[in-house]
């Protein structure tokens, strides 16, 4: 799927890229061991989220959407140094990071009780997308190490083709100070094909139980089954 991203001239070089969800992979997570002992099962050594292929397809999949620049957070305020260059006529924002008020998220429950607030950032690509897609916008897919959340969006890409899409988050982690770097994730993208959905909900037949038996029985036999049988190629391994 051919998926285009600009940026203004002369930002190119400037600002961090968008990349595949694969090239973003979290440093805690190239780290983390396939296996641990637990404590709970009497030290047993048990297979980490790093051999669940769900979870990895998960972060690595779409288009991962990076901060613009380091931010720095102190004393509840936050802070950047950069100089985009000016366009004629141009009058796309500058600031890698913005706030909301409060009235705009009144009535959801989006820990605004807890002192928490909310923050937009700043995105300077436009993406097109092939008809009939559009984009679910989103967190970054199990980055619970982030001090935000971003919240999630579909947007049709296919014909909003020219504007900038931001990122609203909720900040979660008030007391946090210091620097968020330049190329943190701040949003994941995936592509969805626009069309009606139906659910055909009933109970499995004699046939389908019989499969479901075996595939619990194949599994408990063999944890690496579903890696084995049943995923799919992807691009980048």
């Amino acid at each position: 799927m051919d998926i285009k991203l600009r940026c203004i001239p002369g930002y190119k070089g400037l600002i961090p890229e968008p990349v595949i969800g694969i090239k973003a992979l979290p440093d805690w997570f190239r780290a983390m061991p396939n296996k641990a002992e637990s404590e709970t099962l009497g030290r047993e050594s048990v297979p980490t989220f790093k051999q669940c292929p769900p979870f990895l397809d998960a972060v690595r999949t779409g288009i991962v959407f990076p901060l613009a620049t380091d931010v720095r957070f102190k004393d509840g305020e936050m802070s950047w140094d950069w100089d985009l260059p000016k366009v004629p006529g141009v009058r796309a924002t500058q600031s890698p990071i913005g706030l909301h008020v409060p009235e705009q998220w009144h009535g959801a429950p989006l820990r605004a009780d807890k002192g928490h607030f909310a923050v937009k950032f700043s995105n300077f690509w436009t993406v097109e997308t092939p008809p009939g897609i559009s984009l679910y916008f989103g967190h970054p897919f199990n980055r619970e190490d982030l001090p935000f959340r971003s919240l999630s969006g579909i947007v049709d890409t296919d014909h909003f083709t020219r504007g900038f899409i931001h990122f609203p988050a909720i900040w979660i982690d008030p007391d946090f100070e210091g620097t968020l770097p330049a190329g943190t994730p701040v949003a994941q993208a995936v592509p969805i094909r626009r069309e009606e959905l139906t659910l055909d909900v009933g109970e499995l037949d004699e046939a389908g139980v019989a499969e479901q038996i075996e595939f619990q029985e194949g599994l408990s036999a063999d944890t690496q089954l579903y890696r084995r049988k049943y995923r799919q190629d992807r691009a980048g391994g």
